[in-house]
C-alpha cells in the first residue's frame, strides 16, 4: 500500500515540532495552551496539533522594529492570568 501523501507539507505539527518551530520548549509552549496565551491549537481526537499558519501568526503578533516600537501587538508569557480576570468552568474565580 503506497502513501499518495509522501510528497506533500506536513499541515499541522504536534507539541514537539511546534515548539521547535517557534524556538520554545515543549514545556513553555504547553503553558501557554494552559493559560490561553499561546497560539490556536486544534484537538484531532485525542492528539494536540498546530496549524504552521497559525503559529507564523501568532509569533508575528511580537514584531518589533526597534526597542522602542510599541508594536501592534504582544506575544505574551506564559503566565497564569489575574485572579478574577477569566472565566474559569464558566464562573469567575474568587
Amino acid at each position: 500500500m503506497s502513501d499518495s501523501y509522501a510528497g506533500l507539507p506536513q499541515p499541522y505539527l504536534r507539541t514537539p515540532d511546534a515548539a521547535r518551530f517557534l524556538s520554545l520548549s515543549g514545556r513553555t509552549l504547553e503553558k501557554h495552551r494552559t493559560y490561553g496565551t499561546g497560539p490556536a491549537y486544534r484537538k484531532l481526537g485525542g492528539r494536540v496539533v498546530y496549524a504552521l499558519e497559525d503559529l507564523k501568526a501568532w509569533a508575528e503578533r511580537g514584531a518589533k522594529t526597534s526597542t522602542s516600537d510599541p508594536g501592534t501587538g504582544t506575544v505574551s508569557p506564559a503566565k497564569r492570568h489575574a485572579s478574577g480576570l477569566r472565566p474559569y468552568a464558566g464562573k469567575t474565580r474568587r
